[in-house]
């Protein structure tokens, strides 16, 4: 069983998997409920949030950000965590910030309906010019099958078709060219930079503590 986080930022995946791994079994959930669910080792492999990927079986690939994501804010207010969220939270520790979390397709259309909210992911790389690595695809079990499977998934380009992009824009109240620009800022592969910003993150939480 496969957890499968439901937000716009995996799109190009559940693609993937429809098209060619359907017969996988998915629950669907928001990154949080998905951490918990690996933890308990209900689904055999996720994307789960880089702050609980520490010691855990992780293949190089993830949910990437280079200079913004849109996704992930942190807005004027009270200071409020979001629920949905476990990286985010700690993220905005890091660097400082006050304010109330935002995260998913909801921070999303939140970023194209006001001003008063910055971009986490712009945060970061301001400071350290690299780019932030929200989650890791890691596994519980069969591995050789999802090793073939994120080998097979890294080395495609997903076409999203009008279909779907229509059905995802009614979905959230995103329109179409939002969504497309906003995959534009994702990407997947975790390469030597990925692994320098990550390792940076998760030195820098353990200081939080």
């Amino acid at each position: 069983m496969f957890g499968q986080i439901d937000y716009l930022n995996l799109l190009p995946f559940h693609i993937f998997m429809k098209k060619n791994y359907s017969y996988y079994t998915t629950k669907k959930s928001y990154p949080a409920k998905i951490n918990k669910m690996f933890e308990k080792k209900i689904v055999d492999a996720a994307f789960i949030s880089s702050i609980k990927s520490k010691n855990k079986l992780c293949l190089d690939a993830g949910i990437i950000a280079n200079k913004k994501v849109l996704s992930v804010l942190i807005c004027s207010g009270q200071n409020k965590e979001d629920n949905e969220s476990n990286t985010s939270n700690i993220l905005a520790k890091v660097l400082n910030k006050k304010g109330e979390i935002i995260i998913g397709d909801k921070a999303l259309k939140k970023f194209y309906e006001t001003n008063n909210c910055q971009d986490l992911a712009t945060l970061w790389y301001r400071k350290y010019k690299l780019p932030f690595v929200f989650a890791r695809f890691c596994i519980n079990k069969n591995v050789i099958q999802y090793k073939k499977m994120i080998t097979q998934f890294l080395a495609q380009k997903i076409y999203i078709p009008n279909y779907i992009l229509n059905k995802y824009s009614k979905k959230t109240n995103i329109s179409k060219k939002e969504i497309k620009n906003y995959l534009k800022l994702i990407s997947y592969k975790i390469s030597y930079k990925e692994k320098k910003s990550l390792k940076k993150f998760l030195k820098l939480s353990d200081k939080l503590s």
